[in-house]
């Protein structure tokens, strides 16, 4: 146990860096020792809940969250994280790790193969009532409701599904289809992910799949992790930031495939 705690502190550290409660690594951590992904899912959105309080202290203090906005968004993810934390109960382990392993490859080849163009300063061509305004700091972008809401739920139910708070998604969304400058995306979803894990949570609790000590245990490395990390990513370069997010989820997809596999080989091996 110990080896694991540190292995989520780490993890925790690295998903803070990135605005991310870190369910991606959280539960691929747990699979590599031995836990079931359907309780690996469930403890990880627990421990999202711990590094979402986390992070978000040091983000508000440095001016980079939008609540009106995250609190906007966070109701279709969250009703369709319910939804998917549901649904995983009949889907097998090893198409969920799959699952998770696609999710993260899509995300990282938005956030490296896109232009770092900021578009948050364009006034959108036409205006209407679902055209929503926002402006955070110094920065001022505008939301269409009618693309917005629509994603929001579809990345809802996928990460609802595999235990992750939907960050690891969501920030990339609003950067690159949303025209949210990065460090507004970055502290948004710090607090985001926190409510979407709960969400997702519930679905899981009435599955059966949440196990209350293993996880408060682990809920202190992450809440340390979470706060170094979140304090150097406010110092960091942003654009700098986007590129090492997308190098980061490659590698993780690669590991989280590599433990899907490897576990559907031991077990048809063993047969």
């Amino acid at each position: 146990m110990p080896f694991e705690d540190l292995s989520l502190l780490i993890a925790a550290f690295i998903a803070s860096l990135f605005g991310q409660g870190g369910g991606s690594l959280y539960t691929s951590v747990q699979i590599w020792f031995g836990v079931d992904f359907h309780t690996a899912a469930a403890t990880s959105l627990f421990l999202i809940l711990v590094i979402s309080l986390s992070s978000t202290l040091v983000f508000r203090r440095a001016h980079e969250v939008d609540w009106g906005m995250a609190l906007a968004l966070e109701v279709p993810i969250a009703l369709g994280a319910f939804a998917g934390g549901m649904l995983s109960h009949f889907v097998s382990d090893r198409n969920l790790a799959l699952l998770l392993a696609v999710l993260l490859v899509a995300a990282a080849w938005f956030m490296v193969r896109q232009p770092a163009e900021n578009r948050s300063a364009t006034h959108p061509a036409s205006s209407s009532r679902w055209i929503w305004q926002r402006k955070t700091g110094g920065d001022v972008y505008w939301l269409d409701l009618r693309m917005v809401l629509p994603i929001m739920l579809s990345l809802g139910i996928l990460t609802g599904m595999v235990g992750i708070g939907g960050g690891i998604l969501q920030m990339p969304a609003m950067v690159l289809l949303f025209g949210v400058p990065m460090s507004i995306a970055v502290g948004s979803t710090a607090f985001m992910v926190g409510l979407t894990a709960a969400a997702g949570l519930v679905g899981h609790l009435s599955m059966g799949h949440f196990e209350l000590h293993y996880a408060v245990v682990l809920a202190l490395p992450v809440f340390i992790g979470g706060q170094i990390g979140s304090r150097i990513s406010v110092r960091l370069d942003q654009e700098r930031l986007k590129t090492w997010f997308g190098v980061f989820l490659f590698l993780v997809a690669v590991w989280t495939a590599f433990l899907a596999l490897k576990s559907a080989w031991i077990f048809h091996g063993s047969r």
